[in-house]
């Protein structure tokens, strides 16, 4: 099981990447009967829901089985002798559309106009997305439930306006956007995510510590703020991302508190997006996911062939955990006495795939550790975590700023110089 299950997320990733990649079409080929004869020897799948975020440059859709099955994806240009637009088409082998999908959905702002379900042939559900504008997308499963995630990436095309010699009013001229957070409290509603020895549940300390950040951002930084969740509520993972990516989000900052079988482990970790083989890591994004240790496996396989562990695009967000993490083990140190350091790390973790911008996951202490989850009951401990994210954030603001600052200085003195 363990071997077919493995095969399956491969063939998956292979699938959805084939378009780029010859060679990876010809080995998918060479695949594709054994994974076929593995699911056709189960009942059909059922399409159950397609659920979508649309933003002005990401667009997010989700398609929801009630068990897996192999996907393909095949992209086509616009055909102006038909008046079709440029189109996304999935085609999900030996499933049945539910009868409530029949109607297509309409995207009323974003990259897609709309988004269409039909029985393409006895055994294949064809999901079709019609386009507004790409300029990338990406495709990967998710487990427990199984689905299937379609991000497409692009710009905005929105209408030019008529050119005009006239100058602005000053009331008329473009006032500048605050720059906007998302923060996203851990777990909510019927996840509980970890319980401490006397039952303090982290769905609660992470949303009183989120509000918290909230507030302070707000009235310190001057930041436009998001939270994925508000109150007690369940929110799936891929959701949170997607909630990022539509409002826009400059930051993704998931605040979370760790639990351990070893009660003696106690501290503080930060996260980025990636690959691992740290074992402890590993445990803790199954944890996090709410998924088996071999499905991180298989995570990570589609992390790496999705190239969304590409250490290049993790530079800002490891920038953004390394002024956060310092910043929390500085303060809580100088404030309680005691605050060990666990480092940055990377990890597979489901909400921060597909994230644009940096993104990071905040395990603020050890909700199983008597003393820290003591603490963690303590309003004056999670001012002083809240405090400190803060001080965190903006340093790096301060910091990306700076190097902004530099490339631009650096720009104009080689134009002076040519």
């Amino acid at each position: 099981m363990m071997k077919k299950s493995l095969v399956s997320a491969v063939i998956s990733v292979l699938l959805c990447v084939s378009a780029f990649n010859p060679l990876l079409d010809s080995i998918h080929q060479a695949l594709a009967g054994q994974k076929t004869h593995y699911v056709r020897s189960r009942n059909y799948a059922v399409v159950k829901e397609i659920r979508y975020w649309s933003g002005a440059t990401h667009t997010r859709i989700v398609i929801d089985l009630d068990q897996e099955v192999v996907y393909k994806e095949q992209l086509l240009k616009r055909d102006s002798a038909l008046d079709k637009p440029p189109r996304l088409c999935i085609d999900l082998t030996v499933a049945k559309l539910s009868p409530q999908l029949k109607e297509p959905i309409p995207i009323e702002a974003g990259l897609l106009k709309r988004v269409r379900a039909g029985q393409y042939t006895p055994d294949t559900v064809r999901v079709v997305l019609d386009l507004e504008s790409v300029a990338d997308y990406k495709i990967f499963p998710l487990s427990d439930p199984f689905r299937v995630v379609i991000d497409v990436l692009g710009t905005s095309q929105a209408p030019q306006k008529e050119e005009t010699s006239k100058l602005p009013l000053p009331s008329q001229a473009q006032q500048p956007q605050p720059f906007k957070l998302v923060l996203d409290p851990g777990h909510g509603g019927e996840d509980p995510g970890a319980v401490g020895p006397t039952g303090l549940k982290e769905k609660d300390v992470v949303l009183r510590i989120s509000t918290k950040v909230r507030d302070k951002v707000r009235k310190e930084l001057g930041w436009d703020v998001v939270m994925t969740r508000e109150d007690d509520r369940f929110i799936r993972l891929e959701d949170r991302t997607a909630v990022a990516a539509t409002k826009e989000g400059k930051l993704f900052v998931s605040i979370h508190a760790n639990a351990c079988k070893d009660r003696s482990i106690r501290g503080i970790e930060s996260f980025v997006i990636g690959t691992t083989t740290n074992r402890d890591a590993l445990r803790l994004a199954a944890k996090e996911n709410n998924i088996s240790p071999r499905q991180v496996s298989d995570l990570q396989i589609i992390l790496t062939d999705l190239k969304l562990n590409d250490p290049m695009k993790v530079i800002p967000s490891r920038q953004l955990a390394e002024c956060v993490q310092m910043a929390l083990v500085s303060s809580l140190h100088k404030r309680f006495g005691q605050a060990k350091d666990l480092g940055v790390k990377q990890a597979p973790f489901i909400v921060l795939v597909g994230a644009e911008m940096p993104s990071i996951l905040v395990e603020v202490s050890f909700i199983s550790n008597h003393v820290e989850e003591r603490m963690l009951r303590d309003q004056r401990y999670l001012d002083a975590i809240a405090d400190a994210i803060v001080e965190g954030l903006k340093k790096y603001a301060q910091d990306a700023e700076m190097v902004k600052g530099q490339r631009s200085l650096s720009a104009s003195t080689a134009r002076s110089s040519n």
